[in-house]
């Protein structure tokens, strides 16, 4: 999808993972060869870019906006049939669904619009045009489930592929896995909640080995916020720059020790 009258494309970064050429079909036949500007695995999405000028772009609209039953049509290329459109109505607002990365993708519209092999990064619009998601997804056998990033996401994405060629997270150099913390022991370490992420392994030399962080460590808490997945960390190391040092409040032999760790920037991958 064309946002940009000088030649820049919004995709899914699963359409372009992997290829060596980058080709851009337009709707009047002509095909123009695209390089890609950068992508992003965790939200599945990807800016190209082509030359040309005073190309036709699409109007990014606001998914803040939409409201369950609302009117959306999708447009792509189903199973190679070019320039298809087709309607449907926002069926749920909010869903949570993985990438290939792992990571939590939040915020997606699903929708009743009927997507297939083909529509991925394809816009979908609302009744005045205006672009309000990226087609993702959908579920081979199911009808009715349809899944799109929401525009607001994009265009947050797309601003810093465009300015860095990744998007920029915190990083601590840990691998962990969600652990539920047994009754008792939270009860008498006062937490009021039930699970947090157990660290099995440690990058040596990155922010969580230097702060003294080892393999076995419980994380409980981030910067004063209970952490009760990995998923919550995600979301935390997400708010990137991240000013100052990270306490993290860990469950260490039975007891509740404090570190303060200082997060670098996720490399790029």
């Amino acid at each position: 999808m064309l946002f940009t009258p000088d030649g820049y494309l919004l995709t899914n970064a699963h359409v372009v993972r992997g290829a060596k050429r980058v080709g851009v079909s337009l709707t009047d036949g002509s095909t123009l060869e695209a390089s890609v500007v950068g992508a992003d695995e965790p939200t599945d999405l990807a800016v190209l870019a082509v030359d040309g000028s005073r190309l036709p772009y699409a109007e990014l609209g606001s998914s803040g906006a939409l409201r369950v039953g609302q009117l959306v049509v999708a447009i792509g290329n189903p199973l190679g049939f070019s320039s298809t459109v087709s309607a449907g109505v926002v069926s749920a607002l909010g869903r949570t669904m993985r990438a290939t990365s792992g990571r939590l993708m939040e915020g997606i519209i699903q929708s009743d619009v009927a997507l297939n092999p083909g529509n991925s990064g394809g816009p979908l619009v609302d009744s005045r045009g205006r672009v309000v998601g990226i087609n993702t997804a959908m579920i081979l056998g199911a009808q009715g489930l349809s899944f799109s990033v929401p525009i607001d996401t994009a265009q947050w994405v797309l601003g810093q592929l465009m300015t860095t060629g990744h998007v920029r997270r915190g990083y601590l150099g840990i691998a962990g896995q969600n652990l539920p913390l047994a009754r008792g022991t939270a009860r008498r370490l006062g937490l009021a909640q039930d699970a947090g992420v157990e660290v099995m392994r440690v990058e040596r030399g990155g922010p969580a080995a230097e702060a003294g962080v080892v393999a076995g460590d419980v994380i409980v808490a981030a910067d004063g916020e209970p952490v009760r997945s990995v998923d919550d960390l995600h979301r935390l190391l997400g708010r990137w720059p991240l000013a100052g040092a990270l306490p993290l409040r860990i469950l260490r032999a039975g007891e509740l020790v404090t570190v303060e760790a200082a997060p670098r920037e996720q490399p790029a991958s």
